[in-house]
């Protein structure tokens, strides 16, 4: 039985990742008919069609998305092992990272986190890019290192580490009415509220769990942003309800209280794309990330 051709890895990598075998010879130099006779290859050693079809463009078969969340990191890993192991000289380095993050991340733990890198790699500039498009595509292609919030659906190729969990509290204005004595769900539900929702959205999962004890709030406004529903609930008798982790800074001088309902935490994660698991200074950012966020109490 012959040896199988390893070669035919990388060009598997690369077809599952485009899903076509134009822009799979574009990355590979190659020209179109090679390309064809290399999946034609890759066909007869799997024994599966892997992409076959569909109107005018391909789709991969289940045998081909099986593949796929092996042969990326199996190439990945064999290029670390072919590439030369160099010292990583933080204080030589000279490069700007972009990591994608809400607001709220921001403005919390930014300031720590830019002080934390400077002490280690002073030339090293972070750019925040905003959450208006989640698409892993920005991480597949390098337009985004990092990315930082709830990782509710994204592709099993991603690599993907939780930092902490946050959970929602209600916040008032130093005054009102629900600063003194316990805060019951009659009591929240009775106020006016700001709903946060980048979509607009007027009820959430704090309206399902008050439906659920017979309550309804009255939503006033809403806005798409914790630092605006802060700001409105400062100058107001306006109630809002935000994470606790995230606020913590925006939160100073405002009454803060548990939310009389249960309410699900978030898990907030940071997401990299496989190409990236290795390299050295990569792993240094994330573990910038990971010791803000474990400090950040």
């Amino acid at each position: 039985m012959s040896s199988p051709d390893l070669n035919l890895l990388v060009a598997l990598d690369v077809l599952l990742t485009e899903g076509s075998v134009a822009r799979a010879a574009g990355r590979l130099r190659l020209s179109p008919s090679a390309m064809s006779r290399t999946l034609a290859r890759l066909r007869q050693a799997t024994g599966d069609p892997l992409l076959v079809r569909a109107g005018r463009g391909l789709v991969a078969t289940p045998r081909a998305l099986e593949l796929q969340q092996q042969v990326g990191r199996v190439v990945q890993d064999a290029e670390a092992l072919l590439r030369p192991a160099r010292p990583l000289d933080l204080s030589a380095l000279d490069k700007v990272f972009t990591l994608r993050a809400n607001e709220s991340f921001v403005e919390e733990f930014a300031p720590r986190l830019v002080t934390r890198v400077e002490a280690d790699a002073p030339g090293v500039r972070l750019r925040f890019a905003p959450k208006s498009d989640k698409s892993d595509m920005s991480l597949r292609d390098a337009a985004i290192d990092l990315e930082i919030g709830v990782a509710s659906e994204t592709s099993p190729e991603m690599r993907i580490q939780v930092l902490f969990r946050d959970r929602f509290i209600g916040v008032v204005r130093t005054g009102h009415k629900l600063s003194e004595g316990p805060v019951s769900p009659e009591r929240y539900a009775a106020g006016r509220h700001i709903s946060v929702s980048r979509r607009g959205r007027e009820k959430g999962p704090i309206d399902e769990a008050l439906k659920l004890l017979g309550l309804q709030r009255t939503v006033a406004c809403m806005v798409s942003s914790f630092s605006a529903t802060l700001a409105m609930a400062r100058a107001s008798d306006l109630i809002a309800s935000v994470p606790e982790r995230h606020t913590l800074g925006a939160r100073a001088g405002m009454y803060s209280f548990p939310l009389p309902v249960d309410i699900e935490e978030v898990t907030i994660s940071m997401l990299w794309h496989p190409r990236l698991d290795v390299d050295p200074a990569q792993r240094w950012l994330r573990a910038c990330v990971r010791e803000v966020c474990a400090s950040f109490r």
